[in-house]
């Protein structure tokens, strides 16, 4: 970054993380030394003495007094909140900025959760915490994040209902613990210094540096938690300390964050609804079918599940520093986290209504039913179906690792240079993902009843779920699937990049960049998942099942069972050595709907880029800005099985394209409390990696069958923006903002999806060998293509201010308060590339807020704060006939206070989803067909803090 210019005659910030002392782990640290200014874009920041000013400035008398009395500044959350705002000011792009106290002392369970605060930010959330992150309507794919200033990428896995194993550009913010880095700044305007590959926003994780400390630092916390439907207890702990050596002039760190969790997950789904044209029909000998006609909708897979989690966390930093002369500074950063889970999930389930062949809804007799307005069959009793208790095991684990080395070097009071070389890994490994199935066929009496509660239906089995002589294992109706996997993300990044000031009010920056890029994926499976061993001689399934229990807090209708019977893994692990390799239990990357995951993608990418900031003035107006170009070449190398002859070959396509991207960005400070910022840009951001396979993947999961393909000739993702925002620092520690955006995306991939038979797709049926499907069995078949894209608009409006112009004891209150709007109108295509519906972007909430009411006094504080999101689509156009897939909208309410015994001790209370909120997916806009409903419960921690 270097030497930044003066604003109205006063110094612009020169770092951030040196003005504070960490206080990640929510403890009242102080303002010290200031560390060197880094090579970050437009990056804000204090020298100790602008801080100690700002402080003194708007801090109560008494606050002000003491301040003098000690000779430091201590830090509360007000006063970071003040250091944020800074920060925000005097950056000339469009970027939020949160500080370490903030994301210390939020209620937030990791970064994702920490990033919601911020306007234009919604997340997903994934076995009850945040997981990825929307910015202004874009999602996950469309953010990058660096950390340190070097892109990473983290991906984990998660439930099939909330994306499943990440095999995409989507970060997971779930793997880090928020106690591990001390700001993060989101960019949501370009500038040719920041790198390409976003529409969305670039956000910049930092770690702490032992120069941001001036003596020995030493803080620590701890907490218990308690969730109130798994009823579990569950530990959380950080450290960190620091120190400098030789006069200053070296210094070296070591933070850590671990924490425990085990939760529980239950509720209902359906996979989706369809109708009977499509697959089939019911048997044309039922009365209802008969009387009523085919065409309603009805659940395909009708069920109630729970699912277990356990978690565990830990993450690490190092960092050493060596100001090698008074002109150079090095810096090392490491960064570790493993995030590790195991996760149970168990569904009571009917798959006859999701099966098209003669054993599936031909074979089913519907007896009586009712019919809603909206075409659902929302009652129904029928005969001959098959039930089904189903099992799954996985066993999760993401390591990240990354290392970078940061060179900064004056070769004279106005020529500056930074390098640096870092390289990243996240690799995620799924070792075990064990399903195993009971099942009962052609069962009569079975009924579901929606007319009560349409998200949590009453069903009747027609039979006792509890008991193992009811049940079957047998090959040819039950299976057992076993499909271990991988994915692998490295980066690899070199920068060089100078900074000259040219004059007093321009400088000049310039730099080359080269990343590398790969990602691998690869899975296993059984040659056959429906070929099953018998059970030996004396052995029956009461040896080899137990009873879970489940709905204690669901509210689910009465009379729907809340205990069944479900296989015992391990026992059966034992019993038939499932994990031995051999045999029927062998394994392939070869094996039918495993090829297609098993691919790679490579990038290369060269850039360069040059930009110049200025400082000047319009009519007596102070003006600052940057303008400037960055080219950027991508080479692209993707590694799939392709289908040549009939049969799955490993196949390489290589491409390369290249993007020249101008941008700038205007701040006019109107007068010393009024800021209008302006900025435009063009943008790219790459394709998702799933798309860009030359082959196909065939999926057969009970009655799901995916076909899912993919172009390595996809064009990336382009789009001109435009942002206008203007902001009003209307008393201290206070401001009133309102910012427009407005996005021309030019080009877009879209995945289209059909519903219909194996055997119309060209596709060979020796894919469906040993997943018990049939060529003419329906399946959804998923093709990515590009479109025209389309527009994007919306508003951000904030507001910041501590009620100190209140009397007395409502002085001490506060509000943070921020809502974005968003609209998009994309074209969305059919499989043949004919004009579908033109709709929102998915992941788009057109409507989100976050309010924060906060109370700081003496050794007291206390915080609340609320986040909502409107619904969202998710899939367009919809599958089995729903013309869209969509979530419903969220308000999370969370809780925070602490009590401050003296300087080295203080104790917190926190609360996290207050309102149990539900997790909401439907299919279709007029018919609300609910897909998933569940929840994960209450999260209580109580804890106290340390530090010397």
């Amino acid at each position: 970054m270097g030497k930044r210019i003066s604003r109205n005659g006063r110094p612009l910030l020169t770092t951030l993380s040196g003005a504070i002392l960490i206080s990640l782990y929510g403890l009242p640290l102080r303002l010290l030394a200031v560390e060197p200014a880094q090579p970050d874009a437009d990056a804000a920041a204090a020298t100790a003495e602008t801080a100690d000013a700002g402080a003194e400035a708007q801090a109560p008398a008494a606050d002000k007094a003491s301040t003098e009395k000690l000779g430091e500044i201590v830090v509360t959350y007000r006063q970071s909140l003040v250091q944020a705002l800074e920060a925000k000011r005097e950056f000339t792009t469009q970027t939020d900025v949160i500080m370490a106290e903030d994301i210390g002392k939020f209620p937030d369970l990791n970064l994702a959760e920490s990033l919601q605060r911020i306007p234009g930010i919604s997340i997903a959330r994934d076995a009850g915490e945040g997981r990825q992150i929307s910015v202004r309507g874009l999602g996950p794919d469309f953010t990058r994040v660096r950390i340190n200033g070097m892109e990473g990428l983290s991906t984990t896995g998660g439930t099939d209902s909330s994306g499943g194993n990440n095999r995409g550009r989507g970060f997971d913010f779930n793997v880090f613990a928020s106690e591990l880095f001390n700001r993060i700044e989101v960019h949501k305007t370009a500038s040719a210094e920041v790198q390409e590959g976003s529409l969305g926003a670039t956000v910049d994780l930092h770690t702490p540096r032992p120069f941001d400390f001036d003596r020995f630092t030493l803080v620590g916390s701890t907490q218990a938690g308690y969730n109130d439907l798994s009823k579990e207890t569950n530990p959380r702990a950080s450290a960190l300390v620091s120190n400098t050596f030789f006069d200053g002039r070296f210094g070296a760190l070591f933070s850590i964050a671990y924490s425990d969790r085990e939760l529980v997950q239950e509720g209902a789904s359906s996979v989706r609804w369809d109708n009977g044209p499509s697959s089939g029909g019911f048997n044309a000998a039922s009365p209802f079918i008969q009387a009523n006609g085919a065409g309603v909708f009805h659940p395909r897979i009708p069920r109630y599940g729970v699912l277990q989690h356990e978690q565990e966390r830990l993450g690490m930093t190092g960092a050493l520093q060596w100001q090698a002369s008074d002109r150079t500074l090095l810096s090392l950063d490491m960064l570790y986290a493993d995030f590790d889970a195991k996760r149970s999930e168990n569904f009571l389930e009917a798959i006859s209504f999701s099966r098209s062949g003669a054993a599936g809804k031909p074979q089913t007799i519907v007896r009586d039913g009712s019919i809603d307005a909206r075409g659902n069959l929302v009652y129904g009793v029928f005969d001959d179906v098959d039930v089904r208790a189903e099992s799954r095991y996985d066993e999760l684990a993401t390591t990240f690792k990354q290392t970078n080395l940061n060179i900064d070097h004056e070769f004279s009071d106005s020529f500056r240079m930074n390098a640096l070389v870092g390289h990243s890994r996240s690799y995620f490994d799924n070792p075990i993902q064990t399903t195993i199935t009971l099942d009962r066929a052609n069962t009569d009496g079975y009924s579901w009843d929606y007319r009560g509660n349409d998200r949590l239906p009453l069903i009747d089995y027609g039979f006792d779920v509890r008991d193992p002589g009811n049940w079957n294992f047998a090959n040819g109706l039950s299976e057992i699937r076993l499909r271990p996997n991988t994915t692998a993300n490295l980066f690899t990044n070199q920068q060089l990049n100078f900074d000259w000031d040219v004059g007093s009010n321009f400088s000049l920056k310039g730099g080359l960049d080269f990343k590398a890029y790969k990602f691998a994926t690869t899975e296993s499976r059984r040659a056959s998942e429906v070929s099953v061993p018998n059970l030996p001689a004396g052995t029956s399934l009461s040896d080899l099942t137990r009873l879970l229990v489940f709905g204690n807090n669901l509210g689910q209708p009465a009379g729907t069972p809340n205990t069944f019977l479900i296989p015992d893994l391990d026992r059966f692990a034992e019993l038939f050595n499932i994990y031995g390799g051999q045999g029927t239990f062998s394994l392939s990357p070869s094996a039918s709907g495993a090829i297609g995951n098993n691919r790679d993608v490579k990038e290369r990418d060269r850039g360069g880029w040059v930009q110049g900031d200025f400082q000047t003035s319009t009519f007596g107006i102070p003006l600052r800005g940057n303008f400037g170009v960055r080219y950027v070449r991508t080479e692209q190398e993707s590694t799939g099985f392709a289908i040549i002859n009939s049969r799955p070959t490993l196949t390489t396509v290589e491409r390369e394209y290249s993007d020249t991207l101008p941008s700038f960005n205007l701040a006019w400070d109107l007068s010393d409390d009024l800021l209008l910022r302006l900025g435009a840009a063009k943008v790219v951001s790459r394709p998702g990696l799933g798309n860009l396979t030359p082959g196909v993947s065939v999926s057969v999961s009970g009655g799901n069958r995916v076909v899912t393909g993919g172009d390595p000739y996809l064009d990336p993702f382009r789009a001109k923006t435009f942002d206008l925002g203007l902001e009003w620092y209307f008393a201290p520690e206070s401001v009133l903002g309102a910012a427009f955006f407005y996005k021309d995306i030019d080009s877009f991939v879209q995945t289209s999806r059909e519903i219909r038979p194996f055997n119309t797709s060209g596709l060979p049926a020796s894919l469906l060998e040993g997943t018990g499907a049939s060529p003419t069995d329906d399946f959804q078949f998923n093709i990515p293509t590009n479109t025209p894209g389309g527009k994007l608009r919306g508003v951000e409006l904030s507001y910041q201010q501590p009620f100190t112009f209140l009397p007395g004891f409502w002085s001490h209150f506060g509000a943070i308060v921020n809502y974005t709007y968003v609209e998009s109108k994309i074209q969305y295509v059919t499989s043949t590339g004919a004009s579908s519906l033109k709709t929102d972007l998915t992941g788009l909430s057109k409507n989100a807020y976050n309010a924060t009411l906060y109370f700081e006094k003496d050794a007291f504080t206390a915080r609340v704060s609320t986040a909502f999101r409107n619904g969202y689509l998710t899939t367009v156009p919809g599958r089995n006939n729903n013309n869209i897939e969509g979530t419903k909208g969220t308000t999370n309410v969370d809780f925070m206070a602490t009590y401050k015994l003296n300087d080295h001790v203080e104790f917190t209370v926190e609360a996290v989803n207050l309102t149990d909120e539900f997790n909401d997916q439907w299919v279709d806009a007029t018919g609300d067909r609910s897909s998933v409903y569940d929840h994960t419960g209450r999260e209580f921690f109580i804890g106290v803090r340390l530090r010397n």
